[in-house]
């Protein structure tokens, strides 16, 4: 009787005119998540109670797994804040079919990003400290700001969407308030893309300006560094992608169709587009540091590639293979109108910016700066990767719950046949779009 009860309740909170799984299939595949989750959480516990000495890290080598999934993680994010400013500010109106998805996503991606922040300074109650005694000198201080308030506009921007929920609007209060904040969709839209601009770029502006790490230092454009600049595009352009990933994958799982085919193109041709100007851009900037930037600090690009793993093709895979043979598929029509070709393409683009915070964060600690120095190796210990398998079933497991109970791809009803129609498949109709 209380299976039933509890079964009943589940079904009156899921939104009408949508199937979804029943209640004990939704419970057996949050187990496994929830199970990892609370083993990230007695890793990350372990790491605030016991001190960092439970990593790999040391004060030589201060950046590890957590930053590079920090890094990694932003930057996927970013779909939530250039998909609201094509939507709300370019008016590309397709996009109103995956705008909740890429809220969910950037919530996620941005909430856990925090949390393994948090564990890594590993002074969480003194948290407050950043923002009553800022240092004003510091790319970091301007990164932690803009985080913060780019997380509240997140949670802004989650709550219609938790308050479209059929249940939740049978309450009259709840369904003014949603109205009311729908008003501000705009001006919320416009404040992310600001924010998240300048934090993607002064994450990328730190390294930049690391002129005793001389792979990473770079020259700077009026008073920021190139990567400053190379941040903001590649995350702008692995956004849309990784919103078609995330979109196929929830369709493969769920054995539905949630977004039309439009609106994968449009995606595309938008990451295509920002993934040719960012190798363009990468490619320029790779040249003038192994041509004038490098040998002015008088190293020769040659040596930070004499190390293993870190050889030559680790910059091979970044530029080309992960950047410009993604950017040309997604930038043919014929190529992109097939799944065959747009998910790995998609992926590949994902891969190589997550590959690029990989040779920031990782590669450039582990080089050495002077002729005494030793290369430097880093294994992660089992509780930073716990702690980074916690934050990615943590994201698993609010995408899970907001895909069930809220309205996040409004095309859904429309496009209940599972069996994609054979004019959308036609590669001639994609290219003509």
């Amino acid at each position: 009787m209380a299976n039933q009860m509890f079964q009943q309740i589940d079904k009156e909170f899921i939104t009408r005119g949508v199937r979804r799984c029943s209640t004990p299939r939704f419970v057996l595949w949050l187990a496994p998540w929830i199970a990892l989750l609370l083993f990230g959480l007695y890793c990350a516990g372990l790491c605030l109670v016991k001190g960092l000495n439970q990593t790999n890290m040391d004060n030589r080598y201060a950046f590890g797994l957590w930053i590079f999934v920090d890094l990694t993680i932003i930057a996927l994010g970013a779909g939530a804040f250039f998909t609201g400013f094509l939507l709300y500010i370019m008016k590309f109106q397709e996009l109103k079919a995956v705008i909740n998805s890429a809220v969910v996503i950037g919530l996620v991606c941005y909430s856990g990003a925090m949390c393994a922040l948090m564990v890594d300074v590993g002074q969480p109650l003194r948290a407050w400290f950043t923002f009553w005694y800022p240092n004003v000198h510091s790319m970091l201080t301007e990164v932690t700001f803009c985080i913060s308030c780019y997380l509240t506009v997140l949670f802004i921007e989650y709550l219609p969407i938790v308050l479209k929920n059929r249940k939740l609007r049978e309450v009259p209060g709840f369904l003014v308030f949603e109205f009311e904040l729908h008003k501000l969709i705009y001006v919320l839209a416009g404040v992310g893309t600001f924010l998240s601009f300048f934090h993607q770029g002064s994450l990328g502006g730190l390294y930049g300006v690391l002129r005793g790490r001389p792979f990473a230092f770079r020259e700077g454009i009026f008073v920021w560094p190139s990567t400053f600049f190379l941040f903001i595009i590649s995350a702008a352009a692995v956004g849309p992608s990784f919103l078609i990933c995330t979109t196929w994958l929830v369709e493969k799982i769920t054995g539905k169709r949630l977004a039309k085919d439009r609106v994968f193109d449009l995606l595309a041709r938008i990451s295509g587009i920002l993934l040719s100007v960012y190798v363009l851009a990468k490619t320029i900037d790779t040249l003038i540091w192994i041509n004038r930037t490098s040998p002015a600090l008088g190293f020769t690009a040659s040596q930070y590639y004499d190390w293993k793993p870190f050889g030559t093709w680790i910059l091979f895979a970044e530029i080309v293979l992960c950047g410009l043979v993604p950017a040309l598929i997604l930038l043919t029509p014929r190529l992109r109108a097939r799944r065959a070709w747009l998910i790995p393409a998609a992926a590949l683009a994902c891969c190589g910016v997550a590959l690029n915070r990989y040779v920031q964060t990782v590669q450039t600690l582990a080089l050495p700066t002077l002729s005494f120095d030793k290369f430097l190796s880093y294994t992660p210990s089992w509780q930073e990767v716990g702690t980074f398998l916690g934050v990615l079933a943590y994201g698993v497991v609010v995408y899970s719950f907001s895909f069930r109970y809220f309205q996040i791809f409004p095309e859904e009803r429309e496009l209940k046949i599972e069996v994609r129609p054979q004019q959308e498949e036609e590669p001639v109709l994609a290219g003509r779009f």
